[in-house]
């Protein structure tokens, strides 16, 4: 019992014990209590069987180590605790016994009392016998109470195994119900919250109620007078309706008639554009039958310096308006016989008398210019000596009116108001204008107010397979309204080169050319159309004995009367339609030989 290892100290269960095991306990612990009196053999012979017998009986059985016992098995294992107490404190007792029985009669025997040794030891041996025979008879009925205790044990343990598997699965259930216990109050908790989260809930959705009972209350009154409004609208629907139906009639037979207009349109277009094809060849055979060169005479009403000398000089006869008669009073070269009056008769192609005014001359003017937009080269000279309105008649005077508006500009009008017309019949122009003159045979640019003296303006052709000519390092702009017209008009007209001379205080010294260049295209018919409108303000000729010219005054002079000779060689050749034209005697004729011959208007 001493190699034994000690129990662990166990806890009462405070599980409930079901009826008949409180039964099968109570008559273990009536076993246990009854066998203390069954085994009443001395202590110490008790101690020494046990003693003694020790190392033959078999070993302990190992029990598992139980959670949970019982009352019933801690009273067992307090009484095995207490017989191995009794069996350790007796054993050194049996140890002592046969001395003190065997020496208990008298003192120690001496040595040479070998006999009473012999009989002592004789005396111990049967003590020793007997309590050998009681131990081993004890030993069996420990054997046998041993096996029963073991069986016991063993019924205990499993027991014992049976309650702590009990005690586990309670303690578990008793965990889930705690698990579940303070779910359901979490749950609960929740509840609680939900509870006041749905009566906020319910009461503001009361409140809402409340409003949208008010809403639908409205909307019913609404949807009441929409339903009014609908039946209004199904009447007024079913009008229309009918309305759409005679409509679509009408649509189908208008989209009948658009498309016969627009056969119609476009038939008319072609005729139109015929039309004005038409127009164009015979406006063109008009001003050919006229003549391609046609020379106007416009007299200037005379100055009062010049009524006394020049009464009655000038005639128009009323039978002729094409013509003009010039009387001159020759005098007597002897002196004594009075002159004679000599007439010279003139006709030309239009005259137009000093009560003419501006409108009058372009009137006849407007036909060429009309040719112009056509598609003709137009050029238009002002030729005359000096101070006989030259200027006044291209130009107009320095404060411009309607009525006093020179030729350029009432062509320019003309021009961009016949283009916006023609606009609706698919014709695009494109204007380009400049402004030069030709000064001593020197070319200058009037739209520049400070020239460069470095710049040399020369007259050369586009290309090789082009007859058209220009003049390089001139400025050329582009040009899209009257007013920008006006305005390079006025920049050339202060640059222009004047002189005063016996004749003219302010003489021009140079022939002034303004050229507008006319682009037309006209996508529908892929036609273009392509001229230069020139309108050129002559320099005066003048006698050098009546203009008492010197230094630079006669050198203009005398280049002007050279230029104007070599214009007049020129317009006689193409009047005679001769081989040779002396365009290139002088740089204007040479600017010009493009809008001077062939199917030109000069």
């Amino acid at each position: 019992m001493d190699n034994q290892k000690p129990q662990p100290s166990m806890k009462m269960s405070r599980l409930p014990v079901p009826p008949s095991r409180k039964r099968a306990l109570s008559d273990e612990n009536q076993e246990l209590a009854a066998a203390p009196k069954r085994l009443k053999v001395s202590p110490v012979r008790v101690a020494a069987s046990i003693a003694t017998s020790r190392p033959r009986v078999a070993p302990a059985v190992a029990l598992p180590k139980p959670q949970v016992i019982g009352r019933q098995s801690l009273q067992v294992m307090q009484t095995r605790n207490r017989m191995n107490t009794t069996a350790a404190s007796t054993k050194p007792k049996v140890t002592a016994a046969a001395p003190a029985a065997t020496s208990a009669p008298g003192k120690k025997r001496a040595a040479w009392d070998l006999k009473g040794q012999v009989t002592d030891m004789k005396d111990k041996v049967s003590y020793y016998k007997g309590q050998v025979q009681s131990l081993s008879e004890e030993k069996a009925r420990l054997q046998s109470t041993t096996g029963q205790l073991q069986a016991q044990m063993q019924d205990l343990s499993q027991r014992n195994e049976d309650l702590s598997q009990q005690n586990e699965d309670l303690s578990r259930q008793l965990h889930s119900m705690e698990t579940k216990l303070l779910s359901e109050q979490r749950k609960l908790l929740d509840s609680e919250r939900e509870v006041q989260r749905l009566t906020a809930l319910s009461q503001k959705q009361e409140s809402e109620l409340v409003a949208e009972k008010s809403l639908v209350q409205e909307l019913r009154t609404t949807g009441d007078s929409m339903a009014q409004q609908l039946k209004d609208k199904e009447g007024r629907l079913i009008c229309l309706e009918d309305e759409k139906s005679r409509l679509q009639t009408i649509v189908s037979e208008k989209s009948e008639e658009i498309i016969d207009l627009k056969e119609r349109i476009t038939q008319q277009d072609t005729q139109i554009y015929n039309l004005e094809t038409e127009r164009r060849r015979l406006h063109n055979t008009v001003q050919e039958l006229k003549g391609n060169i046609r020379v106007f005479c416009r007299v200037r009403p005379t100055l009062p310096t010049e009524k006394a000398s020049s009464a009655g000089h000038i005639v128009f006869p009323p039978s002729d308006e094409k013509a003009i008669v010039l009387t001159k009073m020759e005098e007597s070269h002897v002196g004594r016989d009075k002159g004679q009056t000599v007439k010279y008769d003139f006709n030309f192609d239009c005259i137009f008398s000093p009560a003419a005014s501006q409108a009058d001359v372009f009137e006849e003017i407007s036909l060429l210019v009309q040719s112009a937009l056509d598609g003709y080269p137009v050029c238009i000279f002002a030729y005359g000596q000096t101070g006989s309105g030259k200027t006044y008649t291209m130009e107009g005077p320095e404060h411009l009116s309607m009525d006093t508006m020179g030729m350029i500009p009432r062509a320019i009008r003309q021009i961009f108001a016949s283009a916006d017309e023609l606009k609706c019949k698919g014709w695009q122009y494109k204007f380009t204008a400049s402004f030069l003159e030709i000064y001593n045979e020197t070319l200058r640019d009037l739209l520049i107010n400070r020239p460069d003296k470095k710049l040399e303006y020369d007259i050369r052709k586009v290309s090789s397979s082009s007859n058209d000519v220009h003049v390089t390092n001139l400025r050329y702009v582009e040009v899209s309204s009257v007013e920008e017209v006006h305005e390079l008009l006025r920049t050339a007209k202060t640059n222009r080169s004047v002189a005063k001379t016996a004749l003219n205080d302010r003489s021009s010294r140079s022939h002034s050319v303004f050229q507008l260049k006319i682009e037309g295209e006209n996508s529908i018919r892929d036609v273009r159309t392509s001229s230069v409108l020139s309108l050129i303000d002559l320099a005066g000729s003048e006698r050098l004995d009546r203009s008492l010219s010197t230094g630079d005054r006669l050198k203009e002079t005398q280049s002007i009367n050279t230029s104007l000779s070599t214009l007049g060689m020129v317009i006689t050749s193409l009047c005679n339609k001769d081989s040779h034209i002396p365009y290139r005697n002088s740089k204007l004729t040479y600017l010009l030989q493009n809008s001077l011959g062939g199917n030109s208007k000069v």
